[in-house]
């Protein structure tokens, strides 16, 4: 292609003087138009001195689908201030290879599309996309005002296979991942509260959790005047599987000669731990009736799953006390053992669950976000550092205030 002098506006103090092209790549020569005074690229300062120049190659975002490579003339100024200095340039990052538009094109796309995808569709490398990826989430967190959390919410979710799990905080009120770490022990969770520091544990109202003994001793010992508040979910699930489980195994054992008696109850697990409101087809109620009239015990652990829920929709701390009460004297007069082993557990709990009245907190806005994590680890098949992969989720969560 013929030379030629043009001002781009996305090169902004430089002039194109030629242009030539290959099926492969675009290439550009730039040179600095000489009515443009440089700024020293320490202090960013007028300065009309020039000690140098170099040329530099920089690559840019595709044009027609091809790959842009600059050629641009560059000048190392003699700054009175710094000294000896490159030249700042509005579109150019100091020693980057890269334009500031390609950087941010590859940080955008990587919220969208796996890491492999987006090097493939820029024609850069897997290390350097990372890269970018990496500089745009920590330049994201650093705007993030400070928190000052209240309300919290605590969970764990499958960091790997193998039960490797991460503990993640978020803040109830503004939907914030504040904090995740590997393990869900107390030296796991402990970090999050030695950076929390004394006043924003002071500050700390109430934290929903499951009945994670490692969250709760932690909570109670940097948040003495927070309430914990146990989740109906996580608890209802626990019911389920030491529970109605148990005793469906039990009494498929007992009627291991009775074959399709056995066969009936075997299958009928998901029926049994399902709620009643989610039984769309009329066959899987009629069923569910017929097992549980064939059945007294399983319609005793059946009812007594509907009636632990209530615990949580008492108006009143009296009204909790009363159903607690009548739960766990029902539980002991059934003589199911795994239902009176449940409740004799259940009952060193009991102010976690006595807390929701006052505090109607569930972990159900962390249990969402944990699906959203599932999505972006399966986006990449996975992160080679957790470091990098907590970074990711807590700026998909930044908080809504």
């Amino acid at each position: 292609m013929p030379n030629a002098t043009a001002f781009p506006p996305f090169w902004e103090g430089f002039s194109i003087v030629s242009m030539d092209s290959d099926a492969d790549t675009l290439r550009i020569e730039l040179e600095p138009d000489p009515w443009h005074l440089p700024r020293c690229g320490s202090c960013q300062q007028p300065c009309s001195s020039i000690h140098e120049y170099c040329t530099r190659r920089i690559r840019d975002l595709p044009i027609l689908g091809r790959p842009v490579l600059l050629q641009v003339r560059l000048r190392r100024l003699s700054c009175s201030r710094c000294g000896q200095r490159m030249e700042w340039v509005s579109w150019l990052q100091r020693r980057a290879r890269l334009t500031r538009r390609l950087a941010d094109a590859v940080a955008l796309w990587c919220a969208r599309l796996p890491t492999r995808h987006v090097a493939e569709m820029f024609g850069l490398h897997w290390s350097t996309v990372r890269l970018l990826e990496r500089r745009a989430l920590e330049a994201k967190l650093i705007t993030l005002p400070a928190p000052q959390p209240k309300r919290l919410v605590m969970d764990e979710f499958a960091l790997y296979k193998g039960h490797r799990y991460a503990s993640v905080v978020l803040d109830a009120e503004t939907r914030r991942v504040l904090w995740i770490g590997e393990g869900r022990s107390r030296e796991a969770v402990r970090p999050f509260f030695e950076q929390l520091g004394a006043d924003g544990c002071a500050r700390i109202e109430a934290v929903a959790m499951d009945m994670n003994t490692a969250f709760d001793l932690e909570v109670r010992q940097h948040c003495p005047k927070a309430r914990v508040i146990y989740d109906l979910f996580h608890v209802v699930a626990k019911y389920g599987r030491e529970v109605i489980d148990r005793v469906r195994v039990d009494e498929a054992n007992r009627l291991r000669h009775d074959k399709p008696a056995r066969r009936v109850i075997k299958q009928a697990r998901w029926l049994l731990l399902r709620n009643p409101e989610n039984l769309r087809r009329p066959e899987q109620q009629i069923h569910l009736q017929e097992l549980l009239n064939a059945n007294r015990t399983l319609m005793t652990v059946y009812l007594m799953k509907a009636q632990l829920k209530t615990l949580w929709t008492a108006g009143s701390a009296w009204q909790w006390r009363a159903a607690w009460r009548q739960w766990l004297r029902h539980a002991q007069e059934s003589q199911i053992p795994a239902l009176m082993q449940f409740a004799k557990r259940l009952s060193s709990y009991w102010r976690g669950i006595l807390s929701r009245v006052r505090w109607p907190m569930h972990t159900g806005q962390l249990e969402g976000i944990n699906n959203r994590i599932k999505v972006i680890k399966r986006m990449a098949y996975g992160y080679r550092d957790s470091e990098f992969f907590f970074m990711k989720i807590k700026a998909a969560f930044p908080g809504n205030a």
